[in-house]
């Protein structure tokens, strides 16, 4: 409910305490409890969102990795291997995300294929041995392997070698009230005017 939503439910009740001074106290408290509940209705929705980690903050996480030198079972800036990047990388971007490879590429929901994959998707290679995050416009960052540093490159596989692309980012983030919400704040409108046109009838009839 916005701000002017509330000062027109204000508007309504002013008037009507002009209009229909005779009507009965519990009638006005009825009125508040009525703005009250539309009130915390309206900013228990108003707070509830989605999740902010998105692909690109995946991507970006994974780049500042970028010369670490490879160390099998690193999870530091020391020195990292495939899934410590992987762990490290959602980590750093709000999503927790298990050690193993078992866990990483379980994770999420998977993807078709490489032509479908976004930037922050997991790609498991080389028979579930292999794990990089795709980075977009056909590139993918990764941990090589000894001798190597974390590095971003052109893809080198085809969907012919991939185990699973794994989608872990959330949607989008948004601030609007769910359909839920925004029904339920409509229908206790609609009971406040209807309560206000009875009592206002009751006082004419006086």
């Amino acid at each position: 409910m916005t701000v002017d939503s509330v000062a027109g439910l204000a508007r309504i009740q002013g008037t009507f305490d002009i209009i229909a001074p005779a009507a009965k106290s519990t009638d006005s408290d009825v009125f508040g409890k009525l703005m009250a509940a539309l009130k915390a209705q309206d900013a228990a929705s108003s707070t509830t969102t989605a999740p902010t980690a998105t692909g690109d903050s995946i991507v970006k996480s994974a780049e500042t990795y970028e010369g670490v030198p490879y160390v099998f079972g690193g999870t530091s800036r020391d020195g990292i291997d495939c899934t410590g990047l992987v762990q490290k990388a959602l980590g750093d971007a709000g999503i927790p995300v298990g050690r193993s490879m078992d866990e990483q590429m379980t994770a999420g929901t998977e993807v078709g294929s490489l032509a479908e994959a976004k930037p922050g998707d997991l790609i498991v290679l080389d028979g579930g041995a292999h794990i990089v995050i795709y980075a977009g416009d056909g590139n993918v960052i990764h941990a090589p392997y000894e001798g190597r540093t974390v590095t971003e490159q052109k893809a080198w596989f085809d969907d012919s070698d991939i185990v699973t692309i794994r989608r872990v980012a959330p949607e989008a983030a948004t601030t609007a009230p769910t359909s839920g919400a925004t029904t339920s704040m409509s229908d206790a409108l609609q009971a406040l005017i209807n309560a206000q046109a009875a009592i206002l009838s009751r006082s004419i009839q006086l």
